[in-house]
């Protein structure tokens, strides 16, 4: 196994979490939607009962992502973790809000009602597909970062071949750091992030609803998630397609083979043809969410119960052939808007080969990882969530 392939090996692994975790959001997207799809406190406690059950599915993921992210490109993770931490802590908290809203919302003692923890599930279920979404496309926008490779090779040598000023930098040794005072909040300033951004959120609202249409057994709820459905997947699909052609023609952030980077035109437009093989699973994973959407709102049974399956496969084979072209075919995933050559890329951001290769025969655990997540899955489901449930229940949320 070669360097290059362990590099590239280790972004499909990264790009697939973060694919999963898109699917995933579903917990948000139904999180938003509780006071819409649910009218009284009864409805309320179904939706987040049928939630509760996989928000740790969710949130594993994401610590997972973030993990994979550190062993394999930890370059990027001081960079972006450290660097734009507002945009990180303020996802992190939503999902922290998240946890202890399901706990606390019902418990005795609760001074704040049932109603505030509820609205806290309902900010997590728009902020967090919102921040997650904006924190992926500064993977093709660019962020305001700066990272100063020399520190990373000057601290390998003796002090006597270093110069005074290297002396001085090794007496603080900032490899990288944001260019402004905002820490990754300027992001959010730039009009694309937003979409895709929104996209996204539009996108876990869709999942939500075929998850509950799918995993609530009650008729009034589901009919309400169905009348909706289409009420978000419009913006959704308005937005990605907008942010889709706006990055087929925007120019792009490529390197050559001695690692320096320059602006390429239509560099996506570049990749999506040249790995066409990325773009026919990315064509498919859309023609399985438009048919999850399509068999949400269509009047059948059993095609309204599988929708979220087409759609959730469909999302994962949307995200994941997306991310692999913010990083693939020599280009920089992490671009820097305030210094050019401080982009990251799979060469210059990534663990040793010795690290790469060393967890490339921990992630073959993997398969046996989700066949466990499968089964605690179907385990979890075996009987739909009810109203009688909810009633007798002494663990309910």
């Amino acid at each position: 196994m070669t360097y290059d392939f362990l590099q590239h090996y280790w972004c499909f692994i990264v790009s697939l979490l973060g694919a999963l975790l898109v699917f995933l959001l579903f917990v948000q997207g139904a999180n938003s939607l509780i006071f819409s799809l649910g009218h009284t406190n009864e409805e309320r406690r179904l939706i987040a009962n049928s939630t509760g059950r996989k928000w740790e599915f969710t949130f594993t993921t994401l610590v997972t992502f973030g993990g994979a992210f550190f062993a394999s490109f930890p370059l990027f993770y001081s960079t972006s973790f450290g660097g734009a931490y507002w945009l990180w802590m303020l996802i992190l908290f939503t999902f922290v809000m998240q946890a202890v809203s399901y706990e606390f919302q019902n418990k005795l003692g609760n001074i704040l009602g049932p109603r505030t923890f509820q609205w806290f599930l309902v900010l997590n279920g728009i902020l967090g597909p919102l921040l997650l979404g904006g924190a992926v496309a500064t993977f093709f926008e660019g962020s305001n970062f700066i990272v100063q490779f020399d520190n990373l090779t000057n601290s390998q040598l003796p002090a006597y071949v270093l110069s005074n000023s290297e002396m001085g930098q090794l007496s603080n040794p900032v490899v990288s750091y944001w260019a402004n005072g905002s820490h990754g909040l300027d992001a959010l300033l730039n009009p694309w992030v937003l979409v895709f951004g929104l996209a996204v959120m539009f996108l876990a609202r869709v999942l939500g609803m075929l998850y509950i249409i799918n995993n609530v057994d009650d008729e009034t709820i589901c009919q309400r998630a169905r009348r909706q459905l289409l009420g978000a997947a419009v913006p959704f699909v308005i937005l990605f397609v907008a942010y889709l052609i706006h990055l087929l023609l925007k120019d792009g952030f490529a390197y050559d083979e001695m690692g320096v980077i320059f602006m390429e035109p239509n560099k996506y437009l570049h990749n999506f043809i040249e790995m066409w093989y990325l773009t026919v699973v990315l064509l498919i994973g859309v023609v399985l969410v438009l048919y999850g959407i399509y068999s949400g709102i269509a009047n059948d049974e059993s095609g309204m119960k599988k929708a979220i399956w087409y759609a959730g496969i469909g999302t994962v084979l949307t995200v994941l052939p997306l991310l692999l072209m913010s990083a693939w075919n020599h280009t920089a995933y992490y671009p820097s808007t305030a210094d050019l050559q401080s982009s990251l890329t799979l060469e210059n951001s990534c663990s040793s080969y010795f690290t790469l290769n060393t967890m490339f025969y921990v992630s073959l655990l993997v398969p046996f990882v989700l066949a466990y997540i499968v089964y605690c899955w179907r385990k979890i489901d075996s009987r739909k969530i009810t109203r009688e449930e909810i009633a007798t229940d002494g663990h309910a949320y």
